[in-house]
């Protein structure tokens, strides 16, 4: 009998959604998080995110902000109206200023910083 590695028995249920216009970041989340364990969904931008079944309850997005077309903030505003809601970390290299236009109104949201750790991505999930 072979025996599961630890990081695949803490895998919660569901998918993560990647939402990110550069391939190299998108490239880098989906093999540290099928590393882990997850299933992955990578998405260039947000029209193919939409494209898509909405996610479920069980799963996570990952949204970058500045996403060239329907931008980030939107995609979180248009995910918070599901229901139920699915779980969803934004990330962003933006300055602070602009990050902070760009969640002006939506409820509170989880923020990772690019550069990403492994670490900090690992937490939030």
């Amino acid at each position: 009998m072979t025996e599961e590695p630890p990081a695949a028995r803490l895998a919660p249920p569901g998918t993560v959604h990647i939402v990110e216009d550069d391939p190299g970041v998108s490239d880098s989340l989906r093999f540290l998080l099928q590393a882990l364990g997850h299933d992955v969904v990578s998405h260039p931008d947000a029209e193919s995110f939409f494209e898509c079944p909405p996610p479920g309850e069980d799963d996570v997005v990952i949204v970058d902000l500045g996403l060239p077309g329907i931008g980030g903030a939107q995609v979180i505003r248009w995910l918070q109206r599901l229901t139920p809601r699915p779980r969803i970390v934004a990330i962003s290299g933006q300055a602070q200023k602009v990050i902070e236009d760009e969640l002006r109104g939506l409820p509170l949201v989880r923020l990772l910083r690019k550069p990403l750790s492994g670490d900090t991505l690992v937490a939030v999930l």
